[in-house]
């Protein structure tokens, strides 16, 4: 194993500069996952779960969602709640049991709805309730993204070593194309943050700006049009 005194900021900014892997890019028909960006990890000083990097990430998430809407591609919104035995959780949840841990995010809780300063046509998206990390484990995603022929998945939300990641390797186990818009993601702290960004841009995804996410977004034909 090799050892290193930089920091995973460090590292992660030498691997942008410096790219040693071709991209994925975008295919033809892509999709947006949002995942889990609900008051228990947006509301900071509210939650003690919460967590912010980019301070206009919820600008930026409804900047993508809109741009995906105008060309007819899915917009996906995940969250987690739970019963209220917290049974549905699974081991998941026997770790911990005070207020703030996960199995007590309830379903109908303030902690389980969407961050207010979103944008969701909730005529139009997909949420989805899931109970595990990735937003595709036991969620009907496969199937709606097959209906729809979706190639490409952009991926944002939190947090950025966790149910972020989950749903980016899964993406890509599904040979799905992944992006990750950078300043769309968000953890508790910088370290597990881009030492995860550093993971994901070598193995799993593209990791690039909001920005280029949305020239590529927009680039695209619409949906259903000639081509």
């Amino acid at each position: 194993m090799q050892t290193s005194d930089k920091s995973a900021r460090q590292l992660y900014a030498e691997i942008k500069a410096n790219p040693t892997r071709k991209r994925f890019g975008m295919g033809r028909v892509p999709a947006l996952i949002n995942v889990d960006p609900q008051k228990a990890y947006t509301c900071v000083g509210e939650f003690a779960t919460a967590y912010e990097t980019d301070p206009r990430q919820m600008d930026y998430i409804n900047e993508l969602a809109d741009a995906f809407r105008e060309r007819g591609f899915p917009v996906v919104w995940t969250y987690v709640a739970y019963m209220e035995s917290g049974e549905d959780c699974g081991i998941w949840g026997t770790r911990t049991h005070t207020p703030d841990s996960l199995q007590n995010i309830k379903v109908g809780s303030r902690r389980s709805e969407f961050d207010d300063r979103l944008r969701i046509d909730r005529a139009r998206d997909i949420i989805v309730n899931k109970r595990m990390a990735s937003a595709f484990f036991e969620t009907n995603l496969g199937s709606i993204f097959n209906f729809h022929g979706v190639d490409t998945v952009v991926v944002t939300g939190g947090s950025t070593s966790g149910c972020v990641r989950a749903t980016v390797v899964d993406s890509l186990q599904r040979s799905y194309r992944t992006i990750v818009p950078e300043e769309c993601v968000a953890d508790k702290h910088e370290s597990p943050h881009f030492a995860n960004l550093y993971d994901m841009a070598l193995k799993y995804a593209d990791v690039i700006s909001v920005q280029e996410t949305l020239a590529q977004v927009r680039a695209l034909p619409p949906k259903g049009s000639a081509k």
